[in-house]
């Protein structure tokens, strides 16, 4: 019998609309404040003061958003 490959391919977990909610506004603050290239390197880098890759936390809770969205607040006011 032949599997569907696609099917197979969307197994692991998806995010809860809430994390998907919070992705699409870190997403959107920091490219709003620190441009396309900026956005993308504070999001997926590490962040020593965050203590993880800021876009993991921001996904992770609504606490977690918070921080991130503070850290690009200081950030954009070091620019």
């Amino acid at each position: 019998m032949r599997t569907n490959g696609f099917r197979r391919k969307f197994a692991e977990a998806r995010l809860s609309p809430e994390s998907v909610e919070r992705q699409g506004r870190v997403a959107r603050i920091a490219f709003e404040a620190l441009g396309r290239d900026g956005a993308t390197a504070f999001l997926n880098g590490h962040d020593d003061a965050l203590g993880g890759r800021p876009l993991d936390l921001a996904i992770a809770s609504a606490e977690g958003l918070v921080a991130v969205e503070q850290a690009i607040a200081a950030r954009r006011g070091a620019q």
